[in-house]
């Protein structure tokens, strides 16, 4: 039976995994429950195997609290983080840890009809070689790149569904587990802001470097979306005069510019030309080992690959000024797939910064790098499933009939 108790342990529950670990006293804070009721229902939880007691917190001069923390194979998420091009399905537990291997497919997205079809195959062969109970799997979070309507389930960019039906109920349909979906820039920025380099920060620029730069914004503590979702569009702000055609279908784009897609179009014609590099035999039919390889190379200081993260890096910064006109926010992160090259990326972008900016505004926004990485999508993604514990634990019930871990 669903009622208040269970609603509140599965607060409990959500507050536990964005923390990692807390006290009764902190849960009764932030659930605005009393002590005793909160330690009542912490003690119930033990006793259902939800939580383990975690020892007490480090002294800070006071009587020192026992600290709860939940209990790692509880339960688990199917995170998918998905781009234009590359899959990656991964099982984690409740404190992001990877069960077994990140799967990763080749899917491209753009004019695909059957992309969803082969999504749909792809879930159902992970579950079946997953090595968990699929009745201890709570939910499956899907970050994908587009103008995803996460209340109608659709993507107005891929993965396009026939009228009548949407995304999730289709997915649903073929792997019988509770499925929600979010724009990728987004799930990568739930990620840094509740688990990663912006948490407890409240204004925070999250930009995701890849086939894009996307953009998820988190403003007084929270994540903006926009009126219908589609906020934070940051790679189709028309900056260049270049003549360029965009994914999108305009030109002069920021993508046009600064995406790993052009980093790679540039190395592969430079060498053409007989620029001198490490770099050899790179090929834009497989664009994620060629912008791997030079990713890999300009760490190693390849003068030829460093000049091109450079440029790119620059040209990021000019948005980025825009930014912080506009929104004077904290913290710019870099996250995504691109954000491995680390460092690199760092002076152009304050070069730029300190061009295009008036001083005073920019002079507090600090740069940082993720520490996710290439992970954050697929954190982000279950994190998404984590922020609707309740509703998911209810459809899955049911859905399935499954006995269900509070």
């Amino acid at each position: 039976m669903f009622d208040k108790q269970v609603t509140y342990k599965r607060n409990i529950v959500k507050h536990l995994y964005f923390a990692g670990e807390l006290s009764c006293a902190d849960l009764s804070t932030l659930t605005n429950k009393s002590v005793p009721l909160t330690a009542r229902m912490l003690n119930e939880l033990i006793g259902e195997g939800t939580i383990v007691e975690k020892g007490y917190a480090v002294s800070t001069g006071g009587r020192r609290p026992l600290m709860y923390s939940l209990k790692p194979d509880l339960m688990y998420i199917v995170s998918v983080a998905m781009d234009q091009l590359v899959t990656r399905i991964a099982l984690l537990d409740v404190h992001n840890n990877y069960i077994g291997e990140v799967q990763s497919i080749d899917l491209p997205l753009a004019g695909n009809s059957n992309a969803l079809h082969d999504l749909g195959q792809h879930l159902k062969e992970f579950l079946k070689q997953a090595k968990v109970a699929k009745n201890s799997i709570i939910g499956v979070g899907i970050g994908m790149p587009g103008f995803v309507d996460v209340v109608k389930g659709v993507n107005h960019s891929f993965l396009k569904v026939e009228d009548g039906t949407s995304i999730i109920s289709y997915l649903e349909s073929v792997i019988k587990l509770p499925v929600l979906i979010d724009n990728d820039s987004s799930l990568v920025a739930l990620a840094e802001h509740k688990l990663g380099t912006a948490k407890d920060r409240q204004n925070v620029m999250v930009l995701s470097i890849g086939w894009g730069i996307g953009l998820g914004m988190v403003l007084d503590g929270a994540l903006f979306r926009g009126h219908n979702g589609f906020a934070g569009e940051f790679s189709h702000i028309p900056i260049f005069m270049n003549n360029k055609m965009c994914s999108c279908g305009k030109s002069g784009c920021l993508e046009t510019e600064t995406s790993l897609v052009v980093v790679a179009e540039r190395a592969v014609k430079g060498l053409q030309e007989g620029r001198v590099s490490m770099l050899q035999g790179l090929s834009l039919d497989d664009m994620e080992a060629t912008s791997n390889a030079i990713m890999e190379a300009a760490l190693k200081g390849d003068r030829f690959a460093i000049e091109l993260f450079s440029e790119t890096a620059y040209n990021i910064g000019r948005g980025v000024a825009t930014l912080i006109h506009l929104l004077n926010p904290e913290l710019i992160v870099l996250s995504g797939r691109g954000s491995l090259a680390g460092k690199l990326w760092m002076a152009p972008i304050q070069q730029a910064i300190n061009e295009h900016c008036i001083p005073k505004i920019a002079e507090d926004t600090e740069i940082r790098i993720s520490t996710f990485g290439y992970q954050a999508e697929i954190i982000g993604a279950a994190a998404l499933v984590m922020e609707h514990y309740d509703t998911l634990s209810l459809a899955k019930s049911k859905m399935a009939g499954d006995h269900q871990v509070v």
